[in-house]
């Protein structure tokens, strides 16, 4: 049986990430890294998928999830009618002599009473195509696969149990259990279980670690509290090693039920870098913006003779991300073909360019100032952007269709030459202004002759069509509108009406374009799209510097999408019919776009105060 999607929280090393759901099971993990295959996929997978639960025993078991206020440790309780225990899970950081492996540590206490509690681990490496020896021992036992070997550290005893192992065991109040997961040797025995204090110590650091890293955090506005942990869940997107940060820790995780829209999202998109650099740097977090702004300007460093970039990359930056199906899983829910990889790293997206020479610009002016390789980089990139900006593309929405001329693309396209030439304005350097200037200018009135329809009296999708995208609301945001303009304004409302009368929203929520319009060439539907909703509020909140119905309208419809936040506060990518999450989870995209909505918001009402 699948749990649903938001019913899973997250922990990780800024290496990996695992989710846990309120049953105490792990049901995604990947080890090494992000990207690597998984150990446990019961998400995509009941039955072949592997996992690793901790549960108390009790036909009449509830259980609740929560953070560790200001961190990353998470608490899963189990209450039931002879007892209450607390199931802790984290995975250390901060100081500890583990911090370049990945541990894993789950501690469960009694609080009262006593109960029974159940141990299962079932691992299934390489995405459950490859077979392991269990090696069960007096204090723990070892999973060995070709190439990779895990122990499980724990004075608890287990027994065999099929392709994995499993205990049941009494807890009374006060008392203690470690379960201690990590990568080991083959031969080398299964890592020694941690004692009652060990695990304190380093729960103790891991708290220490993740509420220091937030006292860096420099808003103190409304919703501060849901800002913080979009702070803290991009942090644990983070690949340390690099800087990158991945879309999502998850890989097909269906937009719809049942249907094939199934992603991997374990990677770096490009287009994440502005957004990402934005929403950092306004909440106090410039250490990270520039380690991000690192892995990007060494992407720029790579990039091809004639200037132009792949659109995403691994973790590490290696292009190469080839999209298969793992046919034997059947997916979420039923939810197949499962995919990992991606193909859309082959598409051709010019959009791309202008949220990286965006991202550079706010890491000029916000952070510290570029250097005259990176720029010498950019240069050639900027000059591509003359010479192929007039191209049909697939757009930021990634369709698998024929190449159309998006109206995003173009006005993404300016924003690129935009910010080149107020770069090297602002630093003197050395560029072919006058070509950019001219080409830009260019750019800026097709946009206004071609993608903008009198007819629904709003920018559109593509040019000479009517379809809507909301994708569009970025206009203002990237000062290529006034958020008052009457086209702008025109494009909002036609965004703000109901779907069944042609526009985008449906109950307070928005999609990136309109369901019942095949134009992705996908087949199936898909949710209402977070980053789209949080956009809707940013263009309202600008327009509402000058209509305060406007701006009423951005904060009532910014607590609507707190509202529909998980138990934790985490968001996937989309909002199914019935408040259901969808997509990967969670989406960096989505909590990057909260934290800009958020600081925005907050800002203009007290500039109305």
């Amino acid at each position: 049986m699948y749990r649903p999607i938001e019913s899973y929280g997250l922990i990780g090393n800024m290496r990996t990430a695992a989710l846990v759901g309120g049953d105490g099971s792990m049901d995604w993990l990947c080890l090494p890294h992000f990207d690597s295959p998984s150990v446990f996929a019961a998400i995509l997978d009941d039955r072949k998928g592997g996992r690793f639960q901790i549960t108390a025993v009790d036909k009449a078991i509830h259980s609740r999830q929560f953070y560790w206020p200001e961190t990353n440790v998470l608490v899963t309780r189990f209450l039931c009618p002879d007892g209450v225990a607390e199931l802790v899970d984290f995975m250390p950081v901060g100081g500890s002599s583990h911090s370049e492996g990945t541990l894993i540590v789950r501690t469960i206490t009694g609080m009262s009473g006593e109960l029974a509690v159940r141990v299962t681990c079932h691992p299934a490496f390489n995405y459950g195509r490859d077979a392991h020896e269990v090696v069960v021992t007096p204090r723990g036992v070892c999973f060995h696969a070709p190439g990779q070997s895990l122990g499980l550290a724990t004075d608890i005893p287990l027994k065999r149990d099929g392709t994995g192992v499993s205990g049941e065991f009494r807890l009374a109040e006060g008392q203690s259990a470690v379960f201690v997961m990590q990568s080991v040797e083959q031969g080398g025995g299964c890592g020694l279980p941690f004692s009652e204090a060990q695990a304190k110590d380093q729960f103790h650091r891991t708290i220490a670690f993740w509420r220091r890293w937030l006292a860096h955090c420099s808003y103190t506005g409304r919703w501060r509290e849901m800002v913080h942990r979009s702070a803290l869940v991009l942090k644990l997107l983070t690949f340390e090693p690099t800087g990158a940060i991945v879309a999502a820790p998850t890989c097909s995780l269906p937009e719809a039920l049942g249907g094939s829209r199934n992603w991997d999202y374990r990677y770096v998109w490009i287009r994440d870098a502005a957004f990402t650099v934005y929403a950092l740097m306004r909440i106090g977090f410039r250490e990270e913006a520039t380690h991000f702004m690192q892995w990007v300007e060494d992407r720029c460093r790579q990039a091809n003779p004639d200037g132009s970039l792949q659109l995403m990359y691994t973790i590490d930056g290696r292009p190469e991300m080839p999209e298969s199906v793992l046919g034997h899983f059947e997916g979420y829910a039923g939810s197949h073909p499962v995919r990992i990889g991606n193909a859309a790293h082959e598409q051709l997206q010019i959009d791309m360019y202008g949220e990286l020479m965006d991202s550079v610009y706010l890491y000029n002016k916000y952070g510290s100032p570029i250097s005259y390789d990176l720029w010498q980089s950019l240069v050639k990139t900027l000059d591509w952007v003359c010479e192929n900006w007039h191209r049909p593309d697939t757009g930021i929405w990634e369709f698998r269709g024929e190449p159309r001329h998006f109206v995003y693309s173009k006005l993404m396209s300016w924003v690129a030459l935009d910010r080149g030439v107020r770069l090297a304005d602002k630093r003197s350097f050395p560029a072919d202004r006058q070509r950019w200037l001219q080409v830009r200018d260019m750019i800026y009135r097709e946009i206004h002759d071609k993608g903008f329809s009198a007819t629904t009296n709003a920018f559109v999708q593509t040019y000479g069509g009517e379809a809507l995208d909301a994708a569009n609301l970025i206009m203002p945001l990237v000062f290529f509108m006034s958020p008052t303009d009457p086209r702008m304004l025109g494009t909002i409302d036609a965004i703000r009406t109901p779907v069944r009368r042609g526009g985008l929203t449906s109950g307070g929520l928005v999609y990136r374009y309109h369901p019942a319009q095949e134009i992705d060439g996908l087949e199936g539907e898909e949710g209402t799209f977070n980053i789209c909703s949080f956009w809707l509020i940013e263009a309202l909140t600008r327009a509402g510097r000058t209509d305060p119905a406007r701006l009423d309208e951005a904060r009532l419809m910014f607590e609507r999408m707190m509202s529909h936040a998980n138990h934790l506060g985490l968001y996937a990518e989309q909002i199914g019919p019935c408040g259901e999450a969808l997509g990967n989870y969670p989406q960096a995209f989505t909590h990057i776009a909260l934290i800009s909505a958020a600081f925005n918001l907050d800002r203009a009402l007290d500039g109305r105060a």
